[in-house]
C-alpha cells in the first residue's frame, strides 16, 4: 500500500469516525436533554455538522478524499439524523 493510499484510508476512517460521533452527541441529546425542537439542540447540531463539513473540506483540499466522497459522507450523517429526529418525534 502506498503512503498516499494509507493516508487517504486514515482520513476517510478519521472523518466517519467524527461522523459516528456527531450521530452519538446528538442521540444522547436528544434522549437525555433537550428536543429536537430547541434552539439548545438546533445550536450544536449546527456545530458540529458546521465542524465535519470544515473538516471534510480540508481533507479534499489536501486530495486525501474526493470532493463527492465528502459529500456522501455528509449525506449519509444527515440522513441518520433525520430518521434519528424521527423516531424522538414518535416517542412524544
Amino acid at each position: 500500500m502506498t503512503e498516499n493510499k494509507s493516508h487517504r484510508d486514515e482520513a476517510v476512517l478519521l472523518l466517519k469516525e467524527d461522523a459516528r460521533r456527531i450521530l452519538q452527541l446528538i442521540k444522547v441529546q436528544m434522549d437525555n436533554l433537550t428536543l429536537p425542537q430547541c434552539p439548545a439542540y438546533e445550536e450544536v447540531l449546527d456545530t458540529q455538522m458546521y465542524g465535519l463539513s470544515r473538516e471534510i473540506n480540508f481533507a479534499t483540499r489536501l486530495g486525501l478524499i474526493d470532493m463527492e466522497e465528502g459529500k456522501r459522507l455528509l449525506a449519509t450523517l444527515e440522513k441518520e439524523l433525520s430518521t434519528l429526529h424521527e423516531l424522538s418525534m414518535n416517542k412524544q
